[in-house]
């Protein structure tokens, strides 16, 4: 997630709260490879005995108050720091690893030892593991309480080993040597394409480091934790970096208050993917085909899919074929991203001002016909990668409501079409008999959304805007306390991103 923040001077170091990520694909040696997996290892078994020693402590708990035990009733870890104590206590215990020891005189004495292997991997991993399960637990206690917007969130379940997923966590600390001070994460010291991290070592990356190193060097970013992740076969670093703002000339000129043009609609659809118009009817921006990376390496996903159900269950040639379909996989989605950061490069590049939708695309992947199609175009990833290049380029996304008819209005004159089949390319008005593309009408309708809506800008600080949705008329349940009602419709809320 990004966001934007004004920066300070403070001595020669720019403390900004831009956050980007710089992404590289390791080449790690085979000592380091077993290095990696072990670390990986070790977070998913520190998230998993976090969650059990949660999960015993509720049990404990539960069992005083039934039998109405005096006293306090056991202390139930749900914090990040409330785990990590619980987990570093657990890890030096003799339920985490004891050994008998006999002496010369045959007497046997039992040793607590503790997580035996331990040392053989950073603390950091088992610390960030066990925050990420306190942040999940986090969710879940909101989710059931109605504090967290969206859909239900599940209880945390144990995570299974995977040979072919898996990821840790390490922050990036100042550690004090002889010749002085430095970070645990370090770029270039093997070579211009090098990451060091703590307890491995550094590894050789594929792209070189140079841009990150000079943003260092200046004072302009600040590394603060890299995540290490195992995906179709590769290992990949990305190093979340606290960086400056953009240089002036990369950003738009900023409008005068009283200044409430600029504002550009943007429809997305499976058809056309992207359009973009001003309210007056001047398309700016018409992207007319998408890769379609799912549907183009369909027959190959289909191809290995066949062969790993041919292959013995746990045998090694169907890990190599899953290794193989996860490969192709993640060809597929690269090819997917790279299209959308292109698109949304030149959306933001040309406009300062946007009006996006608010899609329902979970609703509308129950249409089993369109799922494939929807999914493959990603929007709610295109939207995401629109609002974060704005905000650093000092320009304002809108999110049009999600009841807004874009599609069905008449640009022209503002009637409302009753029926408007996905058939039906062009808009033709019956009230005025106006004829427009249909994608270029709802582009249309977006700016003029826009246009009478621009008051609801919030200032960058508010992590952007919120729009209630309705509930439905007629039958069904009603809104409770701390729901969503009808009047709430079009209220601006500023949450915490």
């Amino acid at each position: 997630m990004t966001c934007v923040v004004m920066s300070v001077v403070v001595g020669s170091l720019l403390v900004v709260a831009r956050h980007t990520t710089f992404q590289w694909v390791m080449d790690p040696t085979v000592e380091q490879a077993r290095a990696l997996a072990r670390h990986e290892g070790a977070a998913r078994f520190a998230f998993n005995q976090g969650l059990r020693l949660h999960l015993n402590a509720r049990r404990a708990s539960m069992a005083l108050k039934a039998a109405d035990a005096g006293g306090d009733t056991a202390a139930v870890p749900w914090t990040g720091f409330d785990l990590i104590n619980a987990f570093n206590a657990w890890k030096r215990s003799e339920a985490a690893g004891r050994r008998f020891v006999v002496d010369a005189a045959g007497e046997a004495s039992v040793e607590v030892t503790g997580l035996a292997w331990r040392t053989l991997v950073s603390a950091q991993v088992f610390e960030e593991a066990v925050v990420d399960l306190g942040k999940a637990l986090k969710a879940w206690t909101d989710s059931r309480r109605g504090k967290r917007a969206g859909r239900a969130v599940g209880h945390p379940r144990f995570k299974k080993k995977n040979h072919e997923r898996g990821s840790f966590r390490m922050r990036n600390k100042t550690s004090t040597t002889k010749s002085g001070a430095r970070a645990t994460i370090r770029l270039g010291e093997n070579g211009a394409r090098s990451v060091t991290l703590p307890g491995i070592g550094a590894i050789k990356v594929h792209d070189d480091t140079r841009r990150l190193r000079r943003m260092l060097d200046k004072g302009r970013a600040r590394i603060l934790f890299a995540t290490v992740s195992r995906r179709g076969g590769r290992w990949r670093i990305s190093v979340n970096v606290e960086a400056a703002d953009l240089h002036p000339g990369a950003q738009h000129p900023v409008r005068d208050d009283v200044d409430h043009s600029g504002w550009a609609g943007m429809d997305r659809g499976l058809h056309v993917p992207v359009v973009a118009a001003l309210a007056d009817g001047t398309q700016t921006v018409r992207i007319d085909a998408a890769p379609k990376a799912l549907r183009a390496g369909q027959p190959v996903t289909r191809r290995l899919q066949k062969s790993v159900s041919r292959k013995v269950k746990g045998s090694v040639n169907r890990r190599a074929a899953v290794k193989r379909l996860a490969r192709y996989h993640e060809r597929v989605r690269a090819r997917r991203h790279h299209f959308l950061h292109q698109v949304s490069n030149a959306l933001v590049k040309t406009h300062d001002r946007l009006v996006i939708e608010d899609l329902n695309i979970t609703g509308m992947l129950a249409n089993h016909h369109l799922a494939a199609a929807i999914s493959d175009a990603a929007w709610g990833e295109l939207a995401r990668q629109i609002t974060y290049k704005m905000a650093w380029r000092g320009g304002h996304v809108l999110t049009a409501d999600r009841w807004f008819a874009s599609s069905k209005t008449c640009s022209a004159c503002g009637d409302v079409k009753t029926t408007l089949t996905l058939a039906e390319r062009v808009f033709t008005c019956e009230q005025c008999g106006h004829t427009i593309d249909r994608d270029l009408n709802a582009a249309v309708n977006l700016a003029t959304w826009g246009l009478k809506h621009h008051s609801q800008v919030l200032d960058p600080e508010a992590r952007g805007q919120v729009t209630n949705a309705h509930r439905r008329e007629g039958p069904g349940p009603r809104a409770r306390a701390s729901e969503t009602s009808p009047d709430d419709v079009g209220t601006l809320t500023a949450t915490a991103a």
